[in-house]
C-alpha cells in the first residue's frame, strides 16, 4: 500500500489552496513516502533534462526509480504537475543561491554583477539540460506548463527587480525607463547567451563572457549624467537585443 500524502494547507493568504498550489507542494506524510518523492524528483530531472517534455515519460522515470508507474501517480497526478514540480525545485535552487549570496553591503554594481554571474553559472554550469527544457518549451504559448514558467518567472526576477530598483533610488541607475523595460533589456541578451550554449550548443567561453556582458550590461544602465557607454558596447547591446528577437522568431533573419 502506497505511504499517504498529508492534504496541502491553505497559504498565509488564508484563500484555499489552488489547482497548481496542490500541484506543486502537495507534502508527503512520512519518511517513506518523503524519501519516495525525492527519488522520483532527482530522477525526473535527469529524464526532463535529457529528453524534454514531450518525449521524457513517467513509465521510464518510474523504471529508472525501480517503481511501479501507478507509484509515481501517487504522488504526482501528471507528467505536467511532475515536470512543473522538478522545474520549481530547481529554481528554487538558484533563487536560493541568489539570495544567500547577494553582497548585502556592497554596492549596487557589486550585488548587480553577482546575479547576473550566478544565473548564467547556475544555469550552464549546473542546469544546461533543464535550461535548454525551459527556453524551448517555455516560449510555446498555451503549452501544459506555461502558468508555471510565468509563475516562476516572476520570482525569479524579483531580486533583480529589487537591486534595480534600490539603484534608482541611489541615483545610480537610470530612472527614465521603467524597471520592467530594464529587466527585459537585462534577461535578453543572457537568455541570448543561453541559448547559444544550450539550443544551438555553441562553444561559449562562460567566465568571458560573463564579464564582458555585466560590463556592457551596467554601461546602458546608468543614468545620464554618468559615464555613458562607447559606440561599439551599445552596438553590441543591439546586437544581443536584435539576435534574441530573431531566436524568438520576431525578426526576420539577416
Amino acid at each position: 500500500m502506497n505511504d499517504p500524502i498529508a492534504k496541502p494547507t491553505a497559504p498565509a493568504s488564508g484563500r484555499p489552496p489552488s489547482p497548481r498550489d496542490t500541484a506543486t507542494r502537495r507534502v508527503p506524510a512520512g519518511a517513506k513516502s518523503q524519501q519516495r518523492v525525492r527519488q522520483i524528483l532527482s530522477v525526473g530531472r535527469d529524464v526532463f533534462s535529457e529528453r524534454g517534455y514531450e518525449q521524457a515519460t513517467t513509465a521510464e522515470i518510474a523504471q529508472r526509480v525501480g517503481i511501479a508507474e501507478a507509484t509515481v501517480f501517487s504522488y504526482f497526478s501528471s507528467k505536467r504537475e511532475l515536470c512543473a514540480r522538478v522545474i520549481s525545485d530547481w529554481y528554487d535552487e538558484i533563487i536560493d543561491a541568489t539570495e544567500r549570496g547577494l553582497p548585502r553591503d556592497g554596492s549596487v554594481r557589486q550585488q548587480f554583477a553577482f546575479i547576473v554571474r550566478t544565473h548564467l553559472r547556475l544555469m550552464l554550469l549546473n542546469g544546461t539540460g533543464l535550461c535548454s527544457l525551459v527556453l524551448s518549451e517555455g516560449r510555446t504559448k498555451h503549452h501544459e506548463l506555461s502558468e508555471t514558467f510565468v509563475q516562476l518567472q516572476r520570482r525569479y526576477t524579483k531580486p533583480l527587480m529589487d537591486v534595480l530598483a534600490h539603484g534608482q533610488r541611489l541615483g545610480q541607475i537610470r530612472r527614465d525607463v521603467p524597471l520592467r523595460l530594464l529587466r527585459s533589456m537585462i534577461f535578453g541578451p543572457m537568455e541570448h547567451v543561453l541559448w547559444d550554449a544550450t539550443l544551438a550548443k555553441r562553444a561559449t567561453d562562460i567566465e568571458a563572457t560573463i564579464e564582458q556582458l555585466i560590463d556592457m550590461l551596467w554601461s546602458a544602465l546608468q543614468p545620464s549624467h554618468a559615464v555613458q557607454p562607447s559606440h561599439a558596447q551599445w552596438a553590441a547591446l543591439v546586437q544581443f537585443r536584435d539576435d534574441v528577437e530573431q531566436a524568438l522568431g520576431r525578426l526576420p533573419a539577416r
